[in-house]
């Protein structure tokens, strides 16, 4: 069976310190030939802004025209692939659903909305927003994170008020269920050190069935989905705190610096201080395979 790819941006697993990613379509889709092929995001949520141009998009298996402006809400795990015609421009808008949990951390109108993929007609409200929150990305102004997670807030609720509401894709709804139970438990427990096996307990599932869900939809395993959070705050604290070294890891549960060290090399390809060192100077690390 082809697995179809998960990534945090297309083609890319990038660690990245930011807290979100704004880019323009020209700079995404023309090096790839204005075509993105089939793939999905285990951990963000898009909005792609489309100024100009036309776009064949396919969302789980429904293929659509679309002519300019137009916006393209995409959540998590949908499937979903583009091809653009030459010169086709506007913004790929992408959020990290955990920096957002009062909007996607529990169960609200807005955030069930955004659950289901949909197109809209764009109007000039919304594109001025995104062209404020392109700005603020390429700004390194004080209160620079503080502007770009209002800005993202603003575009998605005025985005998630003109969704009408819409059946989920082909992603079974069981594994779905297990799969969000997974994340909230890891979120709260990956500090803690959990085995794959203290997940599915508490999931009331078999550590076989948890990964199996695990690496259907995101195409990892569970313990690779845990070491992948685990790592992913340790490169956060290192971008974004003085905290000493060992001391992230031992906040992290591991109580040999040595091995924190050894594991943060083979997960991110350079040592702890080596990445604090390159992240200060806006070098981003790649995070290796290996489930």
């Amino acid at each position: 069976m082809t697995r179809i790819p998960a990534y945090a941006l297309y083609g890319e697993q990038q660690l990245l310190p930011d807290l979100l990613h704004c880019e323009r379509i020209l700079d995404r889709a023309g090096p790839n030939g204005w075509t993105i092929s089939a793939h999905r995001h285990p951990h963000v949520h898009q909005l792609f802004l489309i100024r100009c141009g036309s776009t064949i998009l396919d969302a789980d298996g429904d293929r659509r025209e679309l002519d300019a402006p137009v916006v393209i809400n995409m959540p998590r795990w949908t499937v979903h692939s583009f091809s653009f015609s030459k010169g086709t421009d506007g913004y790929v808008l992408t959020v990290p659903n955990a920096e957002l949990p009062g909007l996607f951390g529990q169960a609200n109108d807005l955030a069930e909305r955004l659950e289901h993929w949909g197109v809209l007609p764009a109007n000039d409200a919304i594109c001025a927003m995104f062209d404020n929150l392109h700005y603020e990305h390429g700004t390194d102004d004080p209160g620079r994170s503080l502007m770009l997670k209002a800005l993202a807030k603003q575009i998605m609720v005025r985005v998630a008020r003109l969704l009408p509401g819409a059946e989920r894709g082909d992603i079974p709804a069981r594994y779905s269920q297990i799969m969000a139970g997974f994340e909230r438990l890891v979120q709260k427990h990956f500090r803690d050190r959990w085995r794959v096996s203290d997940y599915a307990d508490a999931l009331a599932v078999s550590a076989t069935h948890l990964t199996r869900v695990v690496r259907d939809l995101t195409g990892a395993s569970a313990q690779a989905y845990v070491d992948a959070t685990i790592f992913r705050e340790a490169c956060r604290q290192l971008a974004y705190t003085r905290i000493d070294i060992r001391q992230i890891g031992f906040g992290l549960g591991f109580d040999d610096p040595a091995y924190f060290s050894r594991m943060f090399r083979r997960r991110v390809g350079m040592s702890p201080s080596d990445y604090r060192s390159k992240v200060n100077i806006g070098a981003p690390a790649v995070l290796g395979s290996d489930d």
